[in-house]
C-alpha cells in the first residue's frame, strides 16, 4: 500500500513537472521595417543656353589710333577701337578674319534652408593671347544670386522667389513636376554665365 501511494505521488509530481514545463510558445516573427522611401531629389539644370558665332574680315588697321575697320558676311563695313587691352595688335594685317563667340547660360541648384542667406556675388575670368601671338582672348563674368522660394502656385507652375532685399519675382516653371520637390522656404542658387572668345586668324585660315 505504501509503495503504491509513493508511485502516485512520483507519477503525479512527474506530470505537475511536464506541466509547468510545456514548451512556450514561438514569438511571432517580427515583420522586418520597411525602409522609408528616400525624399524626390532636389531640382538642379540649365534653364537657358544659347551660342552665336559670327566672323568679320580686317579691312584696315591703324595702329596709332587703334581703330580697326572690319567686313561681315554680307559685306557690310564697320568700325572697331581696340582697347589697351587687346594685345599684339601689331600683329593684326588686312585680310585676317575676326571670329568672335558669345555664349550665354542660365543654371540654378535648389537646396534646403539654412545652409546659407540670399544673396548675389560676380566674378570676372580674362584670358590673352601670349606676346607676339594674333590676338585672343576671351572674358568671362558669372553672377551667381541666392533667391528663397516664397511661394508655389502648383495650378499656374509658378514659383515666387524672393532676393535678400525682400524684393520678390514670379517665374514660370517650364516642368511643373519639379514643384512637386521643392518646399516654401527652400533656397534656390542661380547663375547667369556669359562669355566673349575673340580670336585673330591669318588669311586664309592659315
Amino acid at each position: 500500500m505504501m509503495r503504491r501511494t509513493i508511485a502516485i505521488a512520483l507519477c503525479a509530481g512527474v506530470l505537475a513537472s511536464c506541466a509547468a514545463k510545456k514548451p512556450e510558445p514561438r514569438p511571432e516573427p517580427v515583420a522586418p521595417a520597411t525602409a522609408a522611401a528616400p525624399p524626390p531629389a532636389l531640382p538642379s539644370g540649365t534653364v537657358g543656353q544659347e551660342t552665336l558665332t559670327a566672323t568679320a574680315t580686317v579691312v584696315n588697321v591703324n595702329l596709332k589710333t587703334r581703330h580697326v575697320t572690319l567686313k561681315d558676311a554680307d559685306g557690310k563695313k564697320f568700325t572697331i577701337v581696340a582697347g589697351p587691352e587687346v594685345r599684339n595688335l601689331a600683329q593684326v594685317k588686312k585680310g585676317d578674319v575676326l571670329r568672335v563667340t558669345y555664349r550665354e547660360s542660365i543654371a540654378y541648384q535648389v537646396s534646403k534652408p539654412g545652409q546659407a542667406q540670399p544673396g548675389a556675388s560676380a566674378s570676372r575670368d580674362v584670358s590673352h593671347a601670349p606676346l607676339g601671338a594674333k590676338p585672343a582672348g576671351s572674358v568671362t563674368n558669372t553672377v551667381s544670386v541666392r533667391v528663397t522660394i516664397a511661394a508655389i502656385d502648383k495650378a499656374h507652375s509658378e514659383a515666387t522667389l524672393r532676393g535678400s532685399q525682400g524684393k520678390t519675382t514670379v517665374v514660370k516653371v517650364k516642368d511643373p513636376s519639379k514643384l512637386d520637390a521643392v518646399q516654401v522656404g527652400d533656397i534656390v542658387d542661380v547663375t547667369y554665365t556669359e562669355a566673349l572668345a575673340i580670336a585673330v586668324e591669318k588669311a586664309g585660315g592659315k
